[in-house]
């Protein structure tokens, strides 16, 4: 019992550390683009393309704002044998992207070279940045974003959920109540 209970609080003290008002600036930022004809471009690895998945979905259906991720096995293969593992991300975001775009990379560590180069990548391309990334508060791809999350905790596990809810927040929120119907 001591370890749920524990590990509860952690997970709950991680939600609850996040600063609303930037919360707000993402929603925000997420709605204009929708509205200038952009989209949003969500990556990660692991457990955070998962977490890209599961946003990208509930943007595009429940959002109605186009979310793309690029967890297909065959991009993700053709492009890390063509353009190397750290550099597949980019590559994607240079073949999908457009001006009017915004990309959101999730990184648990912050540390992920493949992530690092997409956020690069797409400050290159003139694309706005949003970071989640938690374990060091000085981690190289905080710095690297229009708007940055972090979360002070170095449990993947943790840092992933807390990610995750942050960003299904976002996106309820975008859609203006936290229930919804099919």
């Amino acid at each position: 019992m001591d370890f749920f209970n524990d590990y509860l609080q952690k997970i709950s003290y991680s939600i609850k550390t996040v600063d609303i008002a930037l919360l707000i600036q993402a929603s925000d930022l997420i709605k204009k683009t929708n509205e200038k004809g952009g989209k949003i471009i969500i990556a990660g690895n692991g457990g955070s393309a998962a977490i890209a998945s599961h946003i990208s979905v509930d943007l595009t259906k429940n959002a109605k704002i186009r979310g793309i991720n690029f967890n297909e096995a065959d991009l993700i293969t053709c492009f890390a044998n063509d353009y190397g593992y750290d550099q597949w991300i980019s590559k994607a975001i240079e073949f999908f992207a457009d001006g009017k775009d915004i990309v959101i990379l999730i990184s648990s560590s912050g540390e992920s070279k493949n992530i690092i180069n997409a956020a690069l990548k797409s400050k290159e391309l003139g694309l706005p940045v949003i970071t989640f990334s938690g374990f060091a508060s000085k981690n190289k791809l905080k710095s690297l974003g229009t708007l940055n999350f972090w979360v002070d905790n170095k449990g993947y596990n943790i840092v992933e959920m807390t990610h995750h809810i942050w960003l299904v927040a976002i996106v309820d929120r975008i859609i203006g109540k936290v229930e919804y119907s099919v």
